[in-house]
This record gives structure tokens, C-alpha cells and sequence, in this order.
């Protein structure tokens, strides 16, 4: 069978042409693998390593106080007529209770007679001295009537201030009769009912002034070093969370508990008086120390280690190791800056020398919110 040259001839070359295209087309695909456009690059964004100063704080278990919290007692005897209510809120000098005064009003009614009559006892007696302190002069008296009516006097004056000091006595009573709040409050207890005896010095009420509140915190004596006045500290119940003010730290700490008493000022009185809470007391001096954001931090059962963007826009794998944690950054040692880029969200899948593209997370979330 005879073969055509020429038909030959241009198999061949067809066959040459299609091996040199497909050996392109294999090429640029290897050099796109190895260097995807800016567009293709995976996402990434990146949070700033810092140098601040820290300090490890510790959460102490403490309670909401009133610092006007008391039972309220009767400095007199007497039987009950009125309480008022649990749960009434009452301000300063307002009535709790009120005891039967009718004994002291007839004890004041005598008195005041008393007081009459001693009084016009002393006026007369008084003038009596005056005319024989005259009649002395002329030497009509003898030196002994002078002295029994100047002793008269002075007897006389020393009674009227007797019963006077017995009719205060008396008003005093009926003005205790009525038991007043010495500050404003609210009625949470009620210790006598009406028609009860109520005797000297026995408590009446509890009275809570609630506007006044405040934490209370018993730490171990080893904080005692880094806790002062005036520091700021945080107080939380059940995830809410609330600025205080350290008000007073009790300087005496208990023998046996080995802790001290730190009380915290709070700024808005939202929470109920007993309300159980935790005060964050510094635990360590405050350092200056490396910190990154939380979410910067990859923890594997070896080792941790940080994703850094280079200037090239690359990621370079860096082992690092955690310490404390303040607030939403994490204390490292490692080779790291202050300034460093690293990767806080997208770099699950990231290999180090990899390629990325850096978005700016503030622009981004401006521009879900507002897409036109």
C-alpha cells in the first residue's frame, strides 16, 4: 500500500503543533498555582501585637451591703399602738412606730405643776433675802436669820432645777414615743407587733437604707499589698458587669480566715442589698509585658503559635508561649514587636509563606452597614 507524502508531512507537524500548546497551557497552569493573582489570595484579618502595662487580677466573692443597714430600738418602755409595714419606704425622721404615751402625759401635767411651784418657792425666797440683806444693814437681824434665808434661796433654786430636769425627762419620753427613722430606708423586718410590751433598749424594725449600697469583699492577706483606695476595680453577677471604686480597705486581717475586709464604692445602686458578686482585686505589681489579641492565638497540644503578616504580605508561622489573659488580649513570650500584623480571622487553612490579601475590618463592617 503506498503512503502520500505530503499527507504525511502535515500529520506530523499538526501532531508537533498540539504537543507545544498543551505544553504552554501545563506551564502557565503551574505558574498560576505557584503565584495566584492578588484577587485569589485568601483573606485575612489581622490585629496589632502590643506593650502595655498588665497586672493578673483575681476574682473575689463577695456581696452587695447597705452602709445604713440597723435595727432600729426604743430608748423607752411601753406597749405597742402602731408599726408600720413591711416593705414601707420611709424617709428620715419618718415614724416606724408609735408606743402609748399616757402615762408620761399625766407624769407631765404634775410636773408642771411642780415646776409652778417651785419656781414661786424660789421668787419668794429670793425676796426674802433681798429685804433681810436690808434690814442687816440697820443691824435689826441677827447674822444667823441672814444665812437660813440666803440657804432658804439657794434650797429653793436647787428644786426648781429639779423638777425642770424632770419635766424635760418627761417630754423627752413622749417625743421617744414615737420611734422616727434616723435615715431614709426601707422597713425589710419587723421585730415586735401592736399591742406587744416593747422594752427599753429592745429592737423594733429593720430598716435598710438602699440607696447606699456598696460591695463587700474578703480577699486573702497576699493581696493586700496591691490593693488601695481609689483603685478602680470591676464588680459582676451573672455576666452583667459594673465599674466600682475601692472606697476603704479594713487594715486588720482575721487570724484564722487570713483574710481582710475590702469595701468597693459602686456607682449606679442597681443590685439588691445581698446580692451575691465577684470583685476583680489585682493579684500581681503591675509589668509591662507583650500582648496579643485573643483570637491571634493558635493552641495545639505541643505548642501555640501566632500567624504573622510580613511586609510581603505573607504569613510566617512564629511559636510563641501564653501566659495570663487581661481582658480580651493574651500575654506572650516570643520573637515578636510591638506593631506586628497578625492574622485574627481567616487563617485556619493558612501555611506559613503563604500569600494573603490584608482587608481593613473597620472599612469592611462600615460597609456591611451601610451597602448603598
Amino acid at each position: 500500500m503506498s503512503v502520500n507524502p505530503l499527507r504525511s508531512a502535515r500529520r506530523t507537524g499538526h501532531c508537533a503543533c498540539a504537543s507545544a500548546f498543551a505544553v504552554s497551557a501545563a506551564w502557565a497552569a503551574m505558574c498560576a498555582a505557584a503565584d495566584p493573582p492578588p484577587a485569589e489570595r485568601p483573606v485575612v484579618e489581622v490585629g496589632t501585637v502590643t506593650v502595655r502595662p498588665v497586672h493578673i487580677e483575681s476574682w473575689i466573692p463577695g456581696s452587695i451591703v447597705s452602709r445604713s443597714d440597723a435595727r432600729i430600738a426604743s430608748v423607752i418602755a411601753g406597749r405597742v399602738l402602731w408599726i408600720a409595714d413591711v416593705g414601707t419606704r420611709v424617709s428620715a425622721g419618718a415614724a416606724l412606730a408609735r408606743l402609748d404615751d399616757t402615762v408620761s402625759r399625766l407624769r407631765l401635767e404634775d410636773l408642771r405643776a411642780q415646776v409652778a411651784r417651785a419656781r414661786a418657792q424660789q421668787q419668794f425666797n429670793s425676796s426674802q433675802l433681798e429685804r433681810f440683806n436690808r434690814l442687816a444693814a440697820t443691824q435689826v437681824l441677827s447674822a444667823s436669820q441672814l444665812e437660813d434665808a440666803r440657804a432658804q434661796r439657794e434650797m429653793s433654786t436647787d428644786d426648781l432645777t429639779r423638777v425642770e430636769a424632770q419635766l424635760r425627762q418627761v417630754q423627752y419620753d413622749i417625743a421617744q414615743s414615737v420611734i422616727r427613722a434616723p435615715f431614709p430606708g426601707v422597713l425589710t423586718e419587723r421585730f415586735i407587733q401592736r399591742g406587744e410590751y416593747l422594752q427599753t433598749g429592745a429592737a423594733t424594725v429593720r430598716l435598710v437604707n438602699t440607696g447606699d449600697i456598696e460591695a463587700r469583699a474578703t480577699a486573702a492577706l497576699s493581696l493586700a499589698g496591691n490593693v488601695h483606695p481609689g483603685q478602680l476595680v470591676a464588680v459582676r453577677d451573672h455576666g452583667i458587669e459594673k465599674s466600682g471604686r475601692v472606697r476603704t480597705v479594713v487594715p486588720v486581717g482575721d487570724d484564722r480566715s487570713r483574710q481582710f475586709e475590702v469595701r468597693v464604692s459602686l456607682g449606679s445602686p442597681e443590685w439588691l442589698v445581698g446580692t451575691p458578686v465577684e470583685v476583680s482585686l489585682p493579684s500581681t505589681a503591675v509589668r509591662t509585658a507583650v500582648t496579643v489579641p485573643r483570637d491571634a492565638l493558635v493552641i495545639r497540644q505541643n505548642h501555640s503559635y501566632v500567624l504573622r503578616v510580613t511586609r510581603a504580605n505573607t504569613v510566617e508561622e512564629l511559636d510563641v508561649t501564653p501566659g495570663a489573659g487581661i481582658a480580651d488580649v493574651v500575654e506572650v513570650r516570643g520573637p515578636l514587636a510591638a506593631g506586628d500584623r497578625l492574622v485574627i480571622r481567616g487563617g485556619e487553612r493558612l501555611a506559613s509563606g503563604q500569600a494573603v490579601r490584608v482587608i481593613d475590618h473597620v472599612s469592611q463592617a462600615a460597609t456591611q452597614t451601610h451597602p448603598g
